[in-house]
């Protein structure tokens, strides 16, 4: 077994252990520590048990956190258990991490304190390089970025040989501390789920009514069924049962920023679900689809036509979604496919529009300042949770892998839930 010790150099302890190179001759491998000498005592062994396992010298040479995070992005994310969204993810926060400094360092002395600090700074926020000042991001985004470092960095060990062992294993997302002022007038001290009442609702329908917006019927569709925008978006005519009230959510419509076409693909979680609907959905749906025959009539040869095309690129399969005019010549390889919400002449309507509309109404409508197109998932969810619906069958409805994810964000989202769950206990102890 390859054997090490630590030194101290200055404030920082340093560990380091001797490794055979590639001609087999003894050569001295240091690494930057920290300033407990019982913690960089800890990383030697990993260190020393990882060469063991390993026997290999790394490779880094010149190469660049930003070059490394390139050639996992282009090697790793294959066809296999991630969707085309996820990928997607990945690759715009591999472009956001090669923006920060840590992204020219040189990946042979890259330490996990560098990256420690790097997690903090995305964590609780500060002054960016360019003297610009930088929010601390959400706990999503956090989750993101770690993902993206830990995959990457231990691609760097294995396959690619390029470092000898992974610093992302020693850094630790370290959440913001809640400060509570317990002696403010304050009567919450966490803000509620983002909800609106059904007249606010009704508001935001005769402010698009009113402009004739096609981004009507996608937030009609999301506030009786709780469907995310891309999901909505991405349904078909095919995916709608009238008859019996349901529909099935199969795929979703996004913009892919990286290829610079809009597509869709899977559902955030990869699965299939049904979700049932109201008398009040079916009848804006059926509407819907008797004005879309009377446009084909009026708009006659300007009318559009929907399409796909499925195109395979570096092992991974696409599905491009273009608009084309009746009087357009058809490529071979289009396959139409018959959105449910359109625009007045036939296109698509994608999840970018309506959320320009969203935003549009956010200044424009009373009452809507905190809207967003996700707030009508938010207030499904609380409408069913506080209606007396079973927490199982709200996840289902959702989409949610699991039930505590429904839970942990949505129950008793709003003060009257609050009220209701409280007032249970008068009907054990038998009050009225």
């Amino acid at each position: 077994m390859a054997k090490g010790s630590v030194r101290k150099k200055g404030k920082k302890w340093y560990g380091r252990f001797y490794i055979e190179d590639e001609s087999g001759r003894k050569v001295q491998k240091e690494f930057a520590g920290t300033e407990s000498k019982a913690e960089t005592e800890a990383m030697l062994r990993k260190a020393i048990a990882d060469y063991e396992e390993k026997q290999f010298v790394g490779k880094a040479e010149n190469i660049t956190v930003g070059d490394m995070l390139d050639m996992w992005v282009e090697e790793e994310l294959k066809p296999g258990n991630l969707s085309n969204g996820t990928v997607m993810s990945y690759q715009g926060t591999v472009n956001r991490i090669k923006q920060y400094p840590i992204g020219k360092r040189k990946l042979k002395t890259v330490t996990a304190d560098h990256l420690q600090a790097f997690i903090d700074f995305l964590s609780y926020g500060g002054t960016n390089p360019d003297g610009t000042t930088s929010k601390p991001m959400s706990k999503g985004y956090m989750l993101l970025f770690s993902a993206v470092l830990q995959n990457s960095f231990r691609f760097a060990v294995f396959p690619k040989k390029l470092i000898t062992f992974n610093p992302m294993q020693y850094v630790k997302l370290r959440g913001r501390k809640q400060e509570t002022d317990i002696f403010s007038d304050s009567k919450e001290d966490t803000a509620s789920i983002p909800t609106i009442t059904h007249e606010q609702f009704q508001k935001l329908e005769e402010f698009l009514k009113a402009k004739d917006n096609p981004a009507l019927l996608p937030v009609q569709i999301a506030y009786y069924t709780g469907l995310r925008i891309g999901e909505v978006c991405g349904l078909t005519w095919q995916d709608i049962n009238l008859e019996e009230q349901y529909l099935t959510v199969r795929r979703s419509m996004r913009y892919n920023g990286t290829r610079h076409t809009t597509e869709v693909g899977t559902t955030k979680r990869s699965k299939v679900r049904t979700v049932d609907f109201c008398d009040t959905l079916a009848a804006i749906l059926r509407a819907a689809r008797t004005e879309q025959r009377k446009n084909r009539f009026r708009y006659g040869e300007l009318y559009h036509l929907n399409y796909y095309k499925e195109v395979k690129e570096k092992g991974r399969t696409y599905y491009e979604v273009y608009s084309l005019q009746r009087t357009e010549e058809v490529p071979e390889d289009y396959k139409e496919i018959s959105f449910v919400c359109l625009r007045a002449d036939g296109a698509y309507e994608a999840p970018s529009t309506v959320g320009i509309m969203c935003r549009a109404a956010k200044k424009k409508v009373k009452g809507l300042e905190d809207f967003h197109f996700h707030t009508l998932r938010h207030t499904y969810t609380s409408n069913l949770l506080s209606g007396g619906a079973k927490p199982k069958d709200v996840q289902e409805l959702l989409g949610h892998s699991d039930v505590s994810t429904t839970m942990n964000i949505y129950a008793h989202s709003t003060r009257e839930a609050k009220r209701t769950s409280a007032r249970l206990l008068d009907k054990v102890v038998g009050g009225e």
